[in-house]
């Protein structure tokens, strides 16, 4: 089977498709997120969990758009007390806690990211896009490390706040790349009737 070329930023193409399309894929991401925020490694202040490799993941998927649709909902479904943040945690107190800063810091991250895929930072360059995923990285843990400071210090809010999650944001930056190129294969070698 011929592969389908596209010169979409993904292979998905969020922006040729129908209205309908991008809500659905928005509720999809949202629900995605929610999973990801129950894989976790318990650490306090900030657990390690699957957040941001679904976010960044969406992001290089769905562009800066539709990414920052989707983290808004997910994040006032959380804000609303549905159980969709960090180990089912939810409610208003945690959009003024320790990790306020993470928490505000992923929409910036999505549309960071969207944005450098949809300008070509994307897996048809497989370096550039892993530095995408990088600086959406970057974008979280400089912001939820900035505000945790206001709590706990600086040093503190590094040693507690940023530096645990440099090696993950490393792997999970890999991953991202990886699951985007996985739908992409999926896609264009799939069968007419899959």
């Amino acid at each position: 089977m011929t592969p389908v070329p596209s010169q979409s930023f993904s292979p998905l193409d969020p922006n040729s498709q129908s209205v309908s399309w991008k809500l659905v894929a928005i509720v999809i991401t949202a629900l995605c997120l929610s999973v990801a925020s129950y894989i976790e490694i318990p650490m306090v202040p900030v657990p390690i969990t699957a957040q941001t490799y679904a976010l960044l993941t969406a992001a290089g998927l769905l562009g800066w758009k539709l990414g920052a649709a989707s983290t808004i909902l997910w994040l006032s479904l959380g804000a609303l007390g549905l159980p969709v943040l960090a180990g089912g945690s939810s409610g208003m107190d945690y959009f003024f806690g320790p990790t306020a800063g993470y928490l505000f810091a992923f929409p910036l991250a999505v549309a960071v990211v969207g944005l450098l895929f949809e300008r070509g930072w994307n897996t048809k360059n497989i370096v550039l896009a892993f530095l995408a995923m990088l600086l959406g990285h970057t974008v979280c843990l400089g912001f939820g490390g900035a505000w945790l400071s206001f709590t706990i210090g600086p040093e503190k809010a590094f040693l507690k706040g940023v530096l645990p999650f440099l090696l993950g944001g490393v792997i999970k930056s890999a991953l991202a790349v990886g699951t985007i190129l996985v739908v992409d294969r999926l896609l264009r070698f799939r069968g007419p009737n899959l």
